[in-house]
């Protein structure tokens, strides 16, 4: 019986003479393949290359991103609607890509090297931009006055051809970068587990402690002294992250791939149509498992069943063709409780996955419209001009803020009422950020409505210029936005990592991240209907060039009365939600 255990973890004979409480139990292995030991891997000793990468990367991606529309409109000359589309498209982009590097990592590659292969395209879409930005050749002609030369075909495909490879580099990195840190805690020790918690937030800490340098020093840079240095500060940052990834290689605990996510759903589909007719048993007992310690997929453990979405339990009854026949290895006709658990994980986390559209939407607005509106605002501190889109700092140092102490206090002081070791479940966690973007927005509205205000009184509708109204009024909602994504980002990230089948982590990730992704082609579309139905008539619209004669507080509002509706709805689907059961 020993052997037999012994065999079945797959541990080599180098092993042998090791005890079995040093060997991981997840059945993480090093970059070579072997099992790995919990002394001296993993943990902490292995997260601050994790932390110090991802810290990179984000200072890399931001110092693009956040002044990505002041870009467009002072170099490619575009206007205020097309910049801003443009802006949440690319964005959207960045965080729809992460399906590809979430099937690759659980598929073929592993979490690993995939980060590895999208670091390449990553560092050549940076320095296609920095050449963009430093080379006259590839940038229109000055404005004189009024009048501005747009940019020519090949000096769009150029820089967006560098934007996207940045897209690319982002989204193939990010559905791994943070499973690939929880991955360095044994799931089966619960000393270790119960430190994945405050890695989740200590990761988000640390990538806002990128994006505010970025967002800070960077675009004062790019403001003040030249986009062709602005552009080289991010290049050069992620070439000092790639080093940082690479030297933690040996202590890293790597999970090997499990198979095709997406053949083990679509067998569950096939094979629970095949038997259509069958008859589940009421015993679960009944259905079909392998007997073997572990799942049929590498590296996965086994999920109990559950009393829901009983037609897709028909994939695992055993009829009688199959008993007879004796062959269960075709999983188009057979497949195992944990695979049809699998596939009902999914259909059950999909209402709070959609929830976070909304709430991306909200966010998406940082980067543009918050920005446009920060232009429309007095910008001058004594003699110094104050570039608005430094102004997203203030929600990256609201993060900076918020994450020690939701860490370190509230966590304690919710532990107290609610008895859960994390103070909040990960949906109570989100849905407090769900409210909070509510208020954000109302805010938001509130300035822009006391802008317009004073812009009428001064007589600057008709003005293309900035009313005198100071900038910082902005700090509460980027503070709120900033607020909000403690509670709803870091929990969102959380509840998919959790909940996630063992062999589907990172395509639950990218799941996750393409909330964002929707988020910003709903921003879009709201904006471009929004100015197609107010511009009828030949109105000015909403969202004019000169926000002075629009209405940007509506648009505000508008998406406050979203947010508030899904919201409701967030509360309706969690309560209802059932956490898995791995055996």
């Amino acid at each position: 019986m020993a052997l037999q255990i012994f065999q079945a973890t797959q541990i080599p004979f180098y092993f042998l003479g090791q005890m079995n409480d040093e060997v991981t139990g997840d059945g993480s292995v090093d970059i070579k393949g072997r099992p790995v030991l919990k002394n001296g891997t993993g943990k902490w000793k292995a997260c601050p290359f994790i932390l110090g990468t991802g810290g990179c990367e984000r200072l890399a991606f931001y110092g693009i991103s956040s002044n990505l529309v002041t870009y467009l409109k002072s170099k490619l000359h575009e206007g205020n609607v097309s910049a801003a589309r443009n802006v949440t498209t690319w964005q959207g982009t960045c965080y729809f890509i992460p399906l590809i590097g979430g099937v690759l990592a659980d598929t073929y590659w592993g979490r690993y090297w995939t980060m590895a292969v999208f670091f390449a395209f990553y560092l050549i879409g940076l320095c296609t931009l920095t050449l963009c930005a430093s080379i006259p050749a590839l940038q229109p002609a000055e404005c004189v006055g009024t009048v501005c030369p747009s940019a020519t075909t090949a000096q769009y495909a150029i820089f967006f051809i560098g934007l996207y490879f940045v897209a690319l580099g982002t989204g193939g990195i990010k559905p791994c970068i943070w499973p690939f840190g929880a991955d360095q805690f044994d799931d089966t020790d619960p000393r270790e587990r119960g430190k994945k918690g405050s890695f989740f937030n200590w990761f988000y800490f640390f990538n806002n402690i990128g994006a505010f340098l970025s967002s800070s020093l960077v675009v004062l840079v790019q403001e003040d002294i030249g986009w062709g240095l602005g552009y080289a500060i991010p290049t050069l940052v992620m070439v000092i992250g790639i080093v940082i990834f690479v030297a933690g290689t040996p202590f890293y605990r790597l999970q090997r791939p499990g198979g095709s996510p997406l053949t083990r759903i679509s067998q569950v589909l096939v094979a629970s149509f095949h038997k259509r007719n069958s008859v589940v048993p009421e015993d679960s007992s009944l259905l079909y498992e392998t007997q073997d310690l572990r799942s049929t997929s590498r590296g996965s453990r086994k999920l109990d069943h559950s009393n829901e979405l009983k037609c897709l339990d028909k994939a695992a009854v055993v009829s009688d063709s199959i008993f007879k026949s004796e062959d269960f290895s075709n999983h188009w006709r057979l497949c195992t409780v944990t695979q049809v658990e699998e596939l009902k994980i999914l259909i059950r986390m999909f209402p709070i996955w959609a929830s976070g559209i909304i709430f991306s939407a909200v966010y998406a607005q940082m980067s543009s419209l918050f920005v446009e509106q920060g232009k429309m605002m007095d910008r001058t501190v004594g003699s110094f001009t104050i570039p608005a889109a430094t102004l997203s700092s203030f929600d990256l140092i609201s993060v900076i803020i918020w994450v020690p102490i939701y860490d370190r206090i509230i966590i304690s002081i919710a532990r107290k009422f609610t008895r859960k070791e994390k103070g909040f479940s990960e949906l109570q966690r989100m849905g407090i950020g769900l409210f909070v973007s509510v208020l954000c927005m109302l805010v938001a509205a509130l300035v822009e409505f006391k802008r317009l205000q004073l812009a009428k009184e001064l007589g600057l509708i008709d003005e293309d210029v900035a009313v005198p109204i100071s900038i910082f009024w902005q700090i509460p909602q980027y503070f709120m936005l900033g607020a909000a994504e403690v509670f709803t980002f870091i929990g969102q990230h959380e509840f998919f990592y959790e909940q996630a089948p063992d062999n589907m982590r990172s395509l639950c990730s990218a799941l996750s991240l393409l909330t964002n992704s929707l988020g910003n082609y709903l921003s879009s579309l709201i904006l471009t209907i929004v100015t197609y139905i107010t511009t009828k008539g030949g109105n000015v619209g909403w969202i004019p060039d000169n926000l002075n004669e629009g209405h940007l507080d509506y648009f505000f509002l508008l998406l406050a009365g979203l947010s508030f509706l899904n919201m409701l709805l967030y509360i309706v689907f969690a309560r209802k939600y059932k956490e898995k059961k791995a055996s």
